[in-house]
């Protein structure tokens, strides 16, 4: 019983040690120099002094989803990343159940274009609150129509940021020539038809500044 009862405690120091060393985890900065952060909707209060002393250069913040939701900290968010010597970005979360007009026009007029903004995100994926799969003739159009309304907002490129199984079904970023962001968990991420230009490397990392897991993420060299 003493042997079993120390195998088992063996095995369990393994396991913190491992998850430990997973939410500490990050793509080599000699590798990929400009790494940060991305916050998802409704996220809490965030010390961007802090995440930024730990190594984030830039944070992309939620600012809408759909046509009709605002993230209620996007503006404090926005208004605190360049004191704490951090670049900012907005993600537009896309319904596929909603006209894509609104949502630019929603995301253009929530949205400050500042010139220190890097360039808008929009992320494509599938939501629990909406169930339509449009064909893909139509969603590549209404995005096309969605990404000309805002850049010619923020008079900048596009991210698009696209869910592996959107991607499968769609293969948007074979159709829509924008700069990619995908989405995989310490893997390179090849899954797109081009190469990726940022990639969330970790979703369950632990930086000082922000509670719970962050999303973490890359930039190519």
């Amino acid at each position: 019983m003493i042997k079993a009862a120390a195998v088992l405690a063996g095995v369990g120091a393994i396991g913190v040690l491992s998850w430990h060393g997973a939410t500490g985890w990050a793509p080599s900065t000699e590798r990929y120099p400009l790494q940060g952060v991305d916050l998802g909707a409704e996220a809490g209060p965030v010390e961007w002094g802090m995440v930024r002393a730990r190594g984030a250069d830039f944070a992309y913040v939620v600012a809408t989803s759909g046509a009709d939701r605002r993230d209620p900290a996007f503006e404090a968010h926005w208004a605190a990343l360049p004191d704490a010597g951090l670049r900012r970005g907005a993600i537009h979360l896309y319904s596929l159940c909603q006209p894509a007009r609104a949502q630019a026009n929603a995301f253009n007029a929530f949205v400050p274009r500042t010139d220190d903004a890097l360039p808008a995100a929009v992320d494509v994926s599938f939501r629990a609150d909406c169930t339509a799969r449009p064909d893909r003739a139509t969603l590549i159009a209404d995005l096309e129509g969605f990404i000309r309304t805002v850049e010619a907002h923020t008079q900048k490129p596009l991210l698009l940021r696209v869910a592996r199984g959107v991607e499968r079904e769609y293969d948007i970023t074979a159709a829509i020539r924008r700069p990619v962001w995908t989405v995989a968990n310490m893997v390179r991420s090849d899954y797109a038809a081009r190469p990726w230009r940022m990639w969330r490397a970790s979703d369950f990392r632990r930086v000082e500044g922000i509670e719970g897991p962050v999303n973490w993420d890359v930039v190519a060299p």
